[in-house]
């Protein structure tokens, strides 16, 4: 896969993501089976608050929260695009 990075996020309830991607896709993406799947650095998501605290990093071209937890863009990417962990889809 080919890293497309992240330009915008907006927190939803739930723990979704409203995220667009350089090359203009807009998806949904529920975080969920990340979250509750990699605990260590993840586990303060689990709190809407914290979760609600996601930014892009421009220079990492993914998004972050402040306690150093990221995600890969491609994984982003392909739940966004209904290929992979996080489901997702096209919004």
């Amino acid at each position: 896969m080919f890293l497309i990075d992240v330009t915008q996020v907006h927190a939803l309830p739930d723990r979704r993501l409203n995220l667009t991607f350089e090359d203009g896709l807009c998806a949904v993406v529920d975080m969920d089976a990340i979250v509750k799947t990699y605990r260590g650095v993840f586990l303060p998501l689990l709190d809407d608050r914290f979760f609600r605290q996601v930014r892009v990093d421009p220079e990492l071209g993914t998004i972050v929260w402040p306690n150093g937890a990221d995600v890969c863009p491609d994984v982003l990417y392909s739940a966004a695009t209904g290929g992979g962990e996080g489901g997702g889809g096209k919004g």
